[in-house]
């Protein structure tokens, strides 16, 4: 089915009232976009963060006659008769159809493979995790899971016990089954990636060795000998003292999901119980690797 999009250049003051008036007349969908490349990485729960100068698109029925629409709105008196705006049309695609197509196999380190599940195994003899993310985050693409899979594929852990704090897709998790952990738990506050994290490692015959836990239903007492957690630096450094009791004595943490402008005061945080390594960047990206003490 085609589409036509109206594109109107706002603030963030209107941008919501533009919204409703846009609904009112008939679109689709409303979607809001940075009209001067002004990333707002990690807001606060519950809010939804706008831009300055902010970009409405609203998305209507090709047959749409726009024209009455952009009268009314030239009759607004916070956008003016002469307010910027542009119609153009929108192609139908099968958006999911396309994403699956430029996903390609990846390779991390010297033995890890992330693999599609609709694509074929480049390299049989390696290590291969078949991926399908379905609804939960994690595909390896970002340049968070690229580094803690390159820091999973560099560490010796056959027969460790392994901790994904906030497993996702289960990507983290399977690989350090793959790589050889004896045994793996899955964390994360998401069903769905709960759900997607067990369709995973049955996909890669290893959910045998992998246990998931919503929050509320984690062991007090769980520990393991490596912990990975790929989350945002709001819940690393509030769950820091919960994370830290996770690993044992001696144990190996790496935190991701952090911005480079971040790194510092998380390191500083956790060096309360770990002995930090310097960090690695990736991009505006940030590992940090440490043992328990």
């Amino acid at each position: 089915m085609p589409w036509i999009q109206l594109r109107i250049d706002t603030d963030s003051e209107h941008a919501e009232l533009l919204s409703d008036l846009l609904m009112d007349e008939g679109s689709l969908s409303i979607t809001f976009e940075d009209g001067q490349d002004t990333p707002i990485f990690e807001p606060k729960l519950g809010e939804v963060p706008l831009w300055k100068h902010t970009v409405v698109i609203a998305l209507f029925d090709a047959g749409t006659d726009l024209t009455p629409t952009v009268e009314m709105l030239q009759n607004m008196p916070f956008l003016g008769a002469d307010f910027s705006y542009k119609i153009e049309q929108v192609e139908d695609k099968d958006w999911v159809r396309e994403w699956m197509d430029n996903f390609h196999p990846i390779q991390f380190g010297e033995r890890l493979w992330i693999c599609p599940s609709w694509r074929e195994i480049p390299h049989p003899e390696a290590v291969n995790v078949i991926l399908d993310p379905g609804l939960a985050f994690g595909t390896g693409t970002h340049p968070t899971t690229a580094l803690c899979l390159e820091w999973l594929d560099g560490l010796d852990l056959q027969n460790k016990s392994v901790i994904d704090f906030g497993c996702g897709s289960g990507i983290l998790a399977v690989a350090a089954i793959k790589l050889g952990a004896a045994e793996v738990t899955g964390i994360d506050i998401d069903y769905q990636a709960i759900d997607a994290s067990k369709a995973n490692a049955e996909r890669n015959e290893v959910a045998d060795k992998l246990t998931l836990y919503l929050p509320e239903d984690q062991p007090e007492q769980l520990q393991a000998e490596v912990l990975v957690a790929n989350i945002l630096a709001g819940p690393l450094r509030e769950l820091a003292p919960l994370i830290a009791e996770r690993v044992q004595p001696n144990g190996l943490l790496a935190l991701s999901g952090l911005l480079r402008e971040q790194a510092e005061e998380i390191k500083a945080h956790y060096e309360q119980w770990f002995v930090m390594d310097e960090p690695v960047h990736k991009e505006d990206w940030t590992r940090l690797t440490g043992k328990r003490k």
